[in-house]
């Protein structure tokens, strides 16, 4: 037997819409890597980007559980001697939610360079609306 391997000309990617409303951050972000890594399909192979474009619309309506909203911390350095800066949940939703689902999806997925290709497949949109209407993508219930 041969252990198949695809080729980049096997691969398809396909364009999905997730709404975020009233779905948990975490679950919802599981999903989502998931599908862009394409482990979902047949043909996963672990060196190659073989997932798909996923759109994920109202970010703002995501909900999560217990009291992450007030003591889940997000934090970032100016690289200046004290220049540590921290945010919770509430004021990451409230500044820039599209943020939220991004750090999110991408804690989820290997940290190497194929991560960084595969996150850019991740668009997110914090109302209903969203730019990627040409690319005719199929609503995904997650």
């Amino acid at each position: 037997m041969n252990t198949y391997s695809p080729v980049p000309s096997d691969l398809k990617h396909e364009w999905f819409v997730v709404d975020a409303t009233d779905k948990v951050l975490g679950r919802l972000a599981t999903a989502i890597a998931h599908r862009l890594r394409g482990k979902h399909k047949p043909g996963f192979a672990p060196h190659m980007d073989g997932g798909d474009f996923i759109v994920v619309v109202n970010a703002t309506k995501i909900k999560v559980t217990g009291d992450k909203l007030n003591k889940k911390m997000y934090y970032k350095h100016t690289l200046y001697t004290g220049g540590l800066k921290s945010r919770n949940l509430k004021q990451m939703l409230e500044k820039n939610p599209e943020l939220v689902i991004i750090q999110a999806v991408r804690g989820m997925l290997p940290k190497n360079r194929l991560s960084r290709q595969i996150i850019k497949k991740l668009k997110v949109f914090s109302g209903p609306e969203h730019t990627h209407a040409a690319q005719k993508p199929q609503a995904l219930a997650l």
